[in-house]
């Protein structure tokens, strides 16, 4: 089969030998993976879980139709459906997932590039705005990196789940302007030192009661200044650098829960649980239509390097996506 692969000589798309499935894995034949800022990290060569290092496959997220399944893949699951899934290795044109990430598409109007944006968005913000986060009906919530596929979703998550007011960050003026359509009440320039004090005057002084955090460095002491006592900051990436300062007396005199999350550290039966949890609340509005992800590109498997190329120059608007058709 043909993947995208990293080498001593950088990312290069080459003849591999198809995987088999393990006891509990499904192979999918891929029609369609998106691209995720993670992979850029591994196309550089350097470890992202337990992918990196010469040899490595890319790709975190995909749809296809399901080809093999493992003697524990529950019987529901079964060769030939329409399926989307985590699973690292993806910008193949097979590839491997624990079943428990494997969920069917929904219908047959979406495509395989609309069903490939989803899984990772979909499980990562619905753990963190609402698992993790526990937002509640009523209340705020602010995304920092809101204009990135996963932060689109999670404002949309935000509001499905009955946020009273949701906020988005981006440094950009023309992705801030299209934060709207995707459930945003109140977009935010976090290069203004004013935000927030802005954050603030939009939820008339008591700050934020979720703040989901993709950025990190450069925002921390903002998210501390405005999130509300007893408010809760989910810290799920780390775009803008995975240090600096940090205010410790402003986090313990809001007495603000902070909470790291990954996938990287997760077992198998948690990550099974945040997928069943996330299609328990979400799949009949994914079936809906009423989540979804814009598309920037789409790009074939064999320019996958000049894909990553256009995700490391950050001028997108949604999700980058790779066709395997």
């Amino acid at each position: 089969m043909k993947a995208a692969v990293v080498t001593e000589n950088g990312v290069q798309v080459l003849d591999v030998a198809t995987p088999k499935p393990g006891p509990a894995q499904v192979l999918v034949r891929v029609r369609a993976a998106s691209l995720n800022r993670a992979d850029l990290a591994v196309a550089a060569g350097h470890a992202h879980g337990r992918q990196g290092g010469p040899g490595t496959i890319i790709g975190l997220d995909f749809a296809g139709e399901v080809a093999e399944c493992g003697p524990e893949v529950p019987a529901h699951i079964k060769p030939g459906m329409r399926v989307m899934a985590k699973g690292a290795g993806c910008y193949a044109e097979y590839a491997l997932a624990d079943w428990g990430t494997v969920s069917t598409i929904p219908g047959n109007n979406m495509s395989w590039t609309q069903a490939a944006t989803l899984p990772v968005a979909l499980t990562t913000m619905h753990n963190a705005v609402v698992t993790m986060g526990g937002l509640k009906p009523g209340q705020s919530i602010l995304i920092q990196g809101a204009s990135s596929g996963v932060g689109l979703m999670g404002m949309q998550i935000a509001k499905l789940m009955g946020a009273g007011k949701v906020l988005g960050s981006s440094t950009n003026a023309a992705r801030r302007a299209k934060l709207k359509e995707f459930g945003c009440d109140v977009a935010v320039d976090t290069s203004d030192a004013s935000w927030p004090d802005q954050v603030l005057a939009a939820t008339d002084g008591r700050g934020v009661d979720v703040i989901v955090d993709q950025i990190s460095n450069g925002v921390a002491n903002g998210n501390l200044k405005c999130c509300a006592i007893l408010g809760t900051i989910i810290n799920v990436g780390r775009l803008g650098g995975s240090k600096g300062e940090f205010d410790f007396d402003l986090h313990a005199a809001r007495r603000i829960n902070y909470i790291g999350v990954t996938f990287r550290t997760r077992s198998t039966e948690e990550v099974r649980e945040i997928n069943r949890l996330m299609v328990q609340d979400l799949w009949p509005a994914v079936e809906a239509g009423k989540l979804s992800l814009p598309v920037d590109k789409v790009f074939p498997l064999a320019q996958a390097v000049e894909a990553l190329a256009h995700m490391k120059a950050n001028q997108h608007f949604g999700k980058i996506v790779l066709s395997m058709e």
